[in-house]
């Protein structure tokens, strides 16, 4: 902090100049009820400053007053000295009215006479009214009882502002409810510690404008303002000192980094009921802007998301307010992680709907259109995806275990994540982390079908772009693999790379084994009709040592071609394998 004779210098050069004959303009910079605390006071004024009175104010109150000024003089001295905190920050400027006798200067005279002209005398002399700095030392600050005492007039709202002013700064962290109990005291007494001050868990007048003061810069560094979209129907303070806007496409309302900051902001604007709010939850954790690590919180009528990141946090917050969902993602770098986190709680605090929510199809353009974004935000994409199938009722899945090796996380769907049970012999074994129950379930053909008959490959060949598993229709072409191996069925097979792990169906709908990856490049060059599967009664085995029971069958006799289409499609499961 500049030093208090620095400061009453400056504010010296502020005040040219005599006092013209005009009425009287004072600083009122105290009230107390008792003369002898009121003389205290004045006394400790006046180790710093001459222009120092106190007067009676009637009603056994006493008050004290700087002055007396011209109007510019008095605006001058209000700001500058609350600006430097060496006067309340309630202090006021007053036109004498109610000033009765003075009691301060000591031998003053009886009467002040707040109405009368003061004489022409320049500012800063040693006998005229004026601002002189006389040594660098503070005036004694408030007792603790003073301090309670003054604090008693502040109102709920002043209490509360206190409060969002010390959980700014991490030392408060209870509800904001202006009243000042155990909590906020040791808020208090920790922001005390922290500014060299004695912890008594009282501020004094001055403290309390330090610590506002000091809550005002930091939210000037972060450019918080209250900003109104109209066209989304949503209000709340945001650091706009940390990003401009970008553009709007509904539900959001986006702002792209000001600067070098590396902050992104969107606003979440649309209508709906719990269901479309339960249906945004789950979207948002898909896009890439959001990490898939960190705490999720949903309620019947409002959700946060947490998602963390080795360099990168991101913030969503979501409500539903009368047919109204409003809410925002912020994300950020590890740089400006103390900004986001005094910024967070003013975007919640403030958030609330003011009109119609953004149009649906605000912001569209038909030409922008992709499969890998979510209303300008990317779709987070796996390492890797495949196909599976589920072997039990309680979400069991086999897939291959090319797909899933090396993966940091494992999802069904891309909604489910799943744990890896087992892997042997080129198959994985998956089981669900939640309760998932599957539409359909395979059936394992005890035996082999008979060479040329026809078979069906369940699976999805463009990683889950097309939503639903798809057919690809061959034949069984041999019992053996080409090293004679009699675990792997070879087919005659149109195959693509995101079908391996799918279930084999024989044309009872019966899984007669799972369709391996593609063979390596190892220089030879096959057919590129030739894929091979592993045998159902293989998978037996390797589920029996992953303590899996799957069903089998003895129906041998065909199906539907539309009801095998169900079958497989009911069994079939997209595999994700994540970083």
């Amino acid at each position: 902090m500049r030093t208090i004779l620095f400061s009453l210098a400056i504010l010296s050069l502020l005040l040219p100049g005599p006092v013209r004959a005009q009425d009287p303009v004072f600083v009122q910079i105290e009230a107390h009820p008792s003369l002898r605390e009121a003389q205290e006071r004045a006394r400790a004024y006046g180790g710093i400053l001459q222009a120092v009175n106190g007067f009676s104010l009637g009603g056994g109150w006493y008050g004290i007053a700087l002055g007396p000024f011209d109007e510019a003089q008095a605006e001058a001295t209000l700001l500058g000295l609350r600006r430097e905190g060496l006067i309340p920050r309630d202090s006021f400027i007053n036109r004498g009215d109610g000033y009765r006798d003075r009691f301060w200067p000591l031998g003053a005279g009886a009467v002040a006479g707040a109405r009368t002209r003061p004489p022409e005398t320049g500012v800063g002399t040693a006998d005229g009214p004026g601002i002189v700095a006389l040594a660098p030392v503070a005036p004694p600050d408030e007792t603790v009882r003073q301090a309670r005492q003054s604090e008693a007039l502040l109102d709920r709202e002043a209490k509360r502002e206190l409060q969002r002013a010390l959980q700014w700064f991490g030392f408060y962290s209870a509800g904001i409810d202006g009243s000042f109990g155990r909590g906020t005291r040791n808020s208090m007494a920790a922001w005390q510690v922290e500014n060299g001050i004695e912890a008594t868990g009282v501020l004094t007048t001055r403290q309390r404008a330090t610590l506002l003061e000091q809550y005002a810069e930091a939210q000037a560094a972060l450019g918080l303002a209250e900003i109104t979209v109209t066209e989304a129907g949503l209000r709340l303070t945001a650091p706009m000192g940390l990003v401009r806007f970008d553009r709007v496409e509904a539900p959001f309302v986006h702002y792209a980094p000001e600067g070098e900051s590396g902050v992104r902001m969107s606003l979440i604007s649309q209508p709906g009921d719990r269901a479309a709010l339960g249906g945004l939850y789950e979207i948002l954790q898909t896009l890439d802007i959001v990490p898939p690590q960190g705490a999720r919180e949903k309620a019947p009528d409002s959700f946060s998301i947490q998602g963390l990141a080795p360099d990168r946090t991101t913030q969503v917050f979501a409500r539903l307010q009368d047919g109204h969902i409003i809410g925002y993602l912020l994300s950020w770098p590890a740089t400006q992680d103390d900004l986001a986190a005094r910024a967070l709680p003013e975007m919640e605090r403030t958030l609330t709907s003011v009109g119609a929510p953004l149009p649906a199809d605000a912001g569209f353009d038909p030409e922008a259109q992709s499969f890998d974004m979510v209303s300008g935000l990317e779709v987070r994409r796996p390492l890797r995806s495949a196909s599976g199938f589920f072997v039990d009722r309680a979400g069991a899945v086999v897939t291959a275990a090319e797909t899933v090796a090396g993966c940091g996380r494992i999802t069904l769907d891309r909604l489910h994540e799943a744990e890896l049970v087992l892997v042997q012999d080129g198959v994985a074994v998956l089981r669900p982390a939640g309760a998932l129950a599957p539409v359909e379930v395979a059936s394992l053909a005890p035996v082999e079908a008979r060479l040329r008959s026809p078979v069906s490959v369940g699976g999805f060949p463009y990683g889950g772009v097309l939503g639903a598993a798809t057919l690809s229709f061959g034949t069984l072409e041999d019992v053996r693999g080409l090293d004679g191996s009699d675990a792997t069925l070879r087919l005659s097979l149109a195959a693509k790379d995101g079908d391996a792990g799918g279930p084999v169906l024989d044309g009872a709908g019966r899984v007669a084994g799972m369709l391996l990856p593609g063979p390596s490049d190892d220089g030879r060059a096959l057919p590129e009709d030739v894929a091979f599967a592993v045998k159902a009664r293989k998978l037996l085995d390797v589920l029996g040592a992953a303590q899996v029971q799957p069903a089998t069958s003895d129906e041998a006799g065909p199906i539907a071609p539309e009801d095998l289409t169900l079958r497989a499609r009911g069994m079939t499961v997209l595999v994700s394998c994540w970083d």
